[in-house]
């Protein structure tokens, strides 16, 4: 039972770590569970979960003089 865990652990390894990272996870958990027994597309979903950048979002924060806390 714990193999099977293992397993299934490393195969959506790839997955995991494009959670991890903030990435859209669906495109890259589509893609491993289609290509991901070959091997190849296992090693090429791994290095694109690790070496592409996820798209951050800025969002401003207000920010208020002194005057207003103090009140």
């Amino acid at each position: 039972m714990i193999f099977l865990l293992l397993s299934g652990l490393l195969y959506f390894l790839p997955t995991v770590v494009a959670a991890h990272r903030g990435h859209s996870v669906t495109g890259i958990l589509l893609l491993n569970l289609f290509f991901g027994w070959t091997g190849l597309g296992w090693f090429v979903l791994l290095i694109w979960a690790l070496l592409s950048s996820p798209s951050y979002r800025f969002v401003p924060v207000a920010c208020y003089p002194d005057y207003y806390a103090r009140r």
